[in-house]
């Protein structure tokens, strides 16, 4: 990277660290008066706990047909996608549905980093299957297809947008009964079998939204860490890559009871609630098995060990960030995935342009951890630490900045693309990529620091470049 670049992006760096505006929609008087929000509605004085039933252990997918069995299921649909219906963690899922005499039938369509469309291919694939339980074998795609198809074959009458968050959907809360769902994860990342999340593209905005209901979030998840063995490096570094910015989001995000407006009723509460108590013990807890393992599990394809904790580390971040919600580096994500032109992620096998989305929520992580950090920079540097910075004579004022350099060193040691640019993007892009981040308030208005169009115009392009 020249000098002059480098020197650029430590100025953007330092001036978002600084720079605050004052006035009343930006300032952050309002923090100093709980109970009252810069509206003059009051804020939420409550967060709930939602989670899915785990369970965890090497072989333990083999349990399916019983759970199945045990739950009386007689149609159930089994999703995947096209790699993985001819490994393993397929293979030894429906030999525990033949074995218990559990009827079946596969949808294999699940496309990688799924769209509206692909969503709605398999939203009329099982609404026409009557399915009375299904089976998602796969990453968070698939879980993500699995819970959307599960909502809107359940309530055939619903318009596709109606359970989409507000601003692109209607955003109404989920009021019909859903049929159970078992998430069997087969890569360490997205937490999305403890999660009541399905994230897509929105194609005819080009930008990534989601559901997000406590409704939608899978009755069990099998966590069999047998099936990481099968993942190729740079998989489970982007996965890994995930569990690291839920984590730190989670544990960054606006505390709950600053988070506004306050529900007039329970079932508006959002899934994505702000920083608590309880989330923060689960993602405190998975940055340090991150710190510890991420790299073993990447560098090792035979380290069981490492990628188990891994696997573990990505349902503790999903309890974490499931119920404390993201923000910006996944607000920032989601049109980096969506506008990707031509770059084509090593070790990934699909037959489409793919900014893997642990790749793309990492790369502005440095610049929005600097950004960041002006509100609770205690936990900026705590964070830090846990991955590795030294934080003894660190000035708390300088907390942004030594967490970005220790991720920077972090992705650095494990050889991440060199910032947007490397990805296939231009500073003449950062317009659409602002403009991409605007509507995802469902996580962008969980920063703790509010944001301007122009501060996250400067983030865009602090994150042209990392090292």
């Amino acid at each position: 990277m020249a000098a002059a670049a480098r020197a650029r992006v430590a100025h953007l760096l330092r001036q978002l660290q600084r720079a605050a505006c004052q006035c009343p929609t930006h300032s952050h008087t309002y923090s100093q008066a709980p109970g009252l929000s810069p509206s003059g509605k009051t804020t939420d004085y409550a967060f709930e706990m939602a989670v899915s039933n785990i369970r965890y252990g090497a072989g333990v997918t083999k349990e399916v047909g019983m759970d199945l069995q045990n739950m009386g299921a007689k149609n159930v649909c089994l999703m995947t996608d096209k790699n993985l219906s001819q490994l393993p963690p397929v293979q030894v899922a429906m030999d525990s549905l033949v074995k218990n005499g559990i009827p079946f039938t596969v949808y294999d369509n699940v496309r990688v980093e799924p769209t509206d469309a692909s969503f709605m291919e398999a939203i009329q694939f099982a609404q026409k299957g009557a399915f009375d339980a299904y089976v998602a074998v796969g990453g968070g795609s698939t879980m993500d297809t699995c819970k959307a198809a599960n909502l809107y074959a359940s309530s055939p009458h619903s318009d596709f947008l109606d359970y989409v968050s507000a601003p692109i959907g209607k955003g109404k809360p989920v009021s019909v009964p859903l049929k159970p769902l078992i998430a069997v994860p087969t890569t360490s990342g997205t937490g999305s079998e403890t999660t009541g999340v399905a994230i897509f593209d929105y194609e005819h905005l080009k930008v990534k939204t989601g559901i997000a209901s406590r409704a939608i979030k899978p009755t069990l998840g099998l966590i069999d860490p047998l099936h990481t063995l099968h993942m190729p490096a740079r998989v489970v570094a982007n996965s890994g890559f995930d569990v690291l910015c839920h984590a730190l989001e989670s544990y960054t995000a606006l505390p709950y009871h600053l988070r506004s407006p306050c529900p007039s009723n329970p079932i508006t509460r959002p899934a994505y609630q702000g920083s608590n108590p309880i989330s923060d013990i689960w993602a405190i807890h998975a940055l340090r098995i991150v710190a510890k393992y991420l790299k073993r599990a990447v560098r090792n394809p035979d380290d069981l060990e490492a990628r188990s904790h891994m696997h573990l580390a990505s349902a503790f971040a999903g309890i974490g960030f499931g119920n404390a919600g993201v923000h910006l580096c996944h607000g920032m994500s989601y049109p980096i995935s969506g506008l990707v032109k031509t770059y084509k992620a090593k070790d990934y096998n699909v037959d489409h342009p793919l900014v893997p989305h642990g790749l793309s929520v990492v790369l502005t992580s440095p610049a929005v951890f600097t950004f960041t950090a002006q509100m609770f920079p205690e936990r900026h540097l705590e964070t830090a630490e846990i991955l590795g910075a030294d934080t003894r004579t660190a000035r708390i004022q300088d907390a942004g900045l030594v967490l970005a350099d220790t991720l920077r060193k972090f992705l650095f040691d494990l050889d991440v693309d060199d910032g947007l640019a490397a990805v296939g993007y231009s500073k003449a892009d950062i317009p659409a990529l602002v403009k991409g981040t605007l509507p995802q308030e469902r996580v962008t208005k969980l920063a703790p620091r509010p944001q301007s169009e122009e501060d996250l115009a400067a983030l865009f392009e602090a994150s042209m470049k990392l090292y």
